[in-house]
């Protein structure tokens, strides 16, 4: 209960990331994935399996998409789940992404964010300012500059 009271009197001022920022750290996740995709192909070819003509890859171009965002997803899930809100990009950028009123994100507003980020155009709706994609706006949640974004104790005004 002492807790709900503190929060009550604390104001959330966010400074949300740069348009450059989250460009940036689309561009660094995106260069994390892969190299995350090309160690489990060298781990996935150690242990005996195949890839017939890769590259071009095998099987059908729609079934490897969505194979690839699905592990994409994942991969950002588990960084945004582990490092607090924050993938490789967002540590270096000094950003991070948490619910509309401040708060840490739950397990479940993360998993959102990383499946939403499939949906086709959403890097797209990234640019303009202020930068705030779909999987932004369908979760509630926000990329803050960490530096730049500070709480007010209404209380001690």
């Amino acid at each position: 209960m002492e807790q709900q009271s503190y929060l009550s009197d604390i104001e959330f001022n966010p400074v949300l990331a740069s348009t450059g920022k989250r460009f940036l750290n689309y561009l660094i996740d995106l260069i994390a994935f892969l190299v995350f995709w090309y160690l489990l192909l060298i781990v996935f070819i150690s242990a005996g399996g195949t890839i017939s003509s890769y590259p071009p890859y095998s099987g059908p171009d729609l079934l490897f998409r969505v194979v690839i965002l699905l592990f994409y997803a994942m991969f950002m899930f588990l960084c945004e789940l582990i490092f607090n809100g924050r993938s490789v990009g967002k540590l270096i950028t000094g950003t991070k992404a948490v619910n509309e009123d401040g708060t840490q994100m739950q397990p479940k507003t993360i998993f959102a964010r990383s499946l939403s980020r499939a949906v086709p155009f959403d890097q797209l709706s990234a640019l303009g300012n202020p930068s705030h994609p779909w999987h932004d706006k369908w979760t509630k949640t926000y990329v803050i500059d960490v530096k730049k974004t500070t709480l007010y104790d209404i209380a001690a005004q």
